[in-house]
């Protein structure tokens, strides 16, 4: 049986060797897709350590790119558990940071969480204006828009980049993340969901298809 808390704290400290050994020593027990998802989310709160320690000044930016790294290599060990070996992907997701933001470490691991559960992603970067949303939008045809926000001004970006989508009939799901994000903001912004944890935003995702 995996210790969730003790992958969470290996994950934490940037343990990577442990970290995968972990994950590895786990996939050969066959667990349950459930069981694989709570690996996942045991990983995220992980990079909650992270994060913590960076805005403390323990960590710096290298760490914060080795730790999104090893999530990414965390989660592809778990893939083969992860229900995600159906041949088709369960929906599209196209994925951005709203305009006048460049954080994007959120975004990444919502991306590779999300591809893990069987997803096609189409992630279109940082700093996206809501023209180009509505564009790839449109091209796509994904069932789902993910928007993603750390600094409060993305507020206003998600909610311009929303009422653009809806004018120009695009009727896909909207799920928003980030820092500044809740509940409140969410019914201002117009989108159908919101969440400030990936493995929570995923299974959103999944209930939409």
């Amino acid at each position: 049986m995996l210790d969730y808390k003790l992958l969470t704290q290996t994950l934490g400290d940037l343990e990577e060797e442990q970290v995968i050994e972990l994950l590895k020593e786990f996939v050969t027990t066959d667990p349950s897709e459930a069981e694989a998802l709570e690996a996942v989310g045991a990983c995220q709160a992980g990079m909650g350590i992270v994060g913590d320690l960076f805005e403390k000044g323990e960590y710096f930016v290298g760490d914060l790119i080795f730790a999104g790294e090893l999530l990414t290599e965390a989660i592809n060990v778990l893939k083969p558990v992860l229900g995600a070996g159906t041949s088709s992907a369960l929906g599209t997701i196209l994925l951005g940071t709203v305009h006048g933001d460049l954080h994007d470490i959120g975004k990444n691991i919502f991306r590779s969480m999300s591809e893990a559960a069987g997803f096609e992603v189409v992630d279109i970067g940082i700093d996206v204006a809501a023209e180009e949303f509505v564009a790839k939008a449109k091209e796509l045809n994904s069932q789902i828009i993910g928007m993603s926000g750390v600094l409060t001004l993305a507020i206003d970006s998600m909610k311009d980049t929303v009422e653009a989508l809806r004018l120009e009939g695009v009727d896909s799901k909207i799920i928003i993340g980030g820092n500044p994000v809740t509940k409140e903001a969410c019914d201002l912004i117009g989108a159908d969901a919101f969440t400030v944890n990936a493995a929570e935003g995923v299974k959103i995702c999944q209930n939409w298809v």
